[in-house]
């Protein structure tokens, strides 16, 4: 390898380093997307050619989408507490033209304030500088922040929202196959939800293995965790469409609406028993389950 590159590589991990571990603000079991969401979305500006600081009132839309759409379920989505508080990371810094006032008894800005007076906040100028200089550390960077806080069934998804173009990537991963077998193997090889079993010659096609609770966030890799799941299931059951009920019961939301196979694919599956795993120790365990629940299920029960 040549010095360049291998400088090259330093600066993209020393860089990555910077992302890897953002502070995101805890309670208990609660997961608060927030900062890792704002990070995603400004290193799309990033890609798109975008001017370093970001209007508050440019992103607070979008933003509020991607909390409501990829965030926990909660009544109201507060973009301004990411823009504040990203600051502490070392990764965001804000262009406070006048002082601004906050609340009594809180260091944040008030949404209102913020408006107002057109507050801007973005990548301080070295990292950009560099994020600018070589665009597959916006990738790498992207990867990892997704890696870090979201299943991988979402990645895809959350990239296309924000607009970010991270190319393919292939990531082997010893622990996810050895997770996906024992799972896959524990549920007889059959989605737990509809029951679809196809193989092509000796390999499951299409069949996947879910994390209850994710692995993002304290769920292990064991088959008590897990679910075996289409790809279809697999992604409802991430995004939050479907979850479990402590009686072992399918729950499907009533937030969920369309055309085509909603009928079979989800409704009448409402209120149906879980099927039984074949090996009792893979019986999903109900504090993982009443973690989904109050996590990632979105909307509530249908009637």
């Amino acid at each position: 390898m040549s010095l360049d590159n291998l400088l090259t590589l330093t600066k993209t991990d020393a860089l990555v380093r910077k992302f890897r571990d953002l502070n995101v603000w805890r309670r208990g079991d609660e997961r608060a997307p927030h900062k890792p969401l704002l990070a995603l979305y400004a290193l799309a500006q990033v890609q798109s050619g975008a001017e370093r600081l970001i209007p508050f009132d440019q992103l607070e839309g979008p933003l509020e989408t991607l909390l409501q759409e990829f965030g926990p379920p909660r009544k109201s989505p507060h973009p301004e507490l990411p823009f504040f508080h990203l600051q502490s990371d070392g990764v965001w810094e804000i262009e406070e033209t006048v002082p601004l006032p906050r609340p009594k008894g809180s260091k944040n800005f008030l949404r209102t304030e913020l408006r107002k007076f057109g507050i801007a906040g973005g990548f301080p100028a070295a990292i950009f500088d560099e994020l600018k200089r070589r665009p597959e550390a916006v990738r790498e960077v992207a990867r990892e922040i997704l890696d870090a806080h979201f299943p991988e069934s979402l990645h895809g998804e959350i990239a296309s929202a924000v607009g970010l173009e991270l190319e393919s990537t292939i990531r082997s991963s010893v622990r996810h196959s050895e997770f996906r077998r024992s799972v896959v193997s524990a549920w007889a090889h059959k989605c737990a939800f509809c029951g679809y079993a196809v193989q092509l010659d000796n390999s499951d096609l299409g069949l996947q293995a879910a994390h209850i609770r994710w692995f993002q966030f304290g769920g292990p890799d064991t088959t008590d965790n897990g679910l075996a799941c289409c790809s279809i299931h697999h992604h409802a059951f991430d995004r939050g469409a479907i979850t479990i009920s402590d009686q072992l019961k399918i729950v499907v939301s009533s937030r969920l609406h369309g055309s085509g196979r909603l009928e079979d694919l989800f409704v009448q599956l409402h209120g149906s028993p879980l099927p039984a795993p074949t090996v009792k120790s893979a019986l999903p365990r109900r504090e993982f389950l009443a973690w989904h629940r109050a996590e990632v299920f979105r909307g509530v029960p249908r009637s």
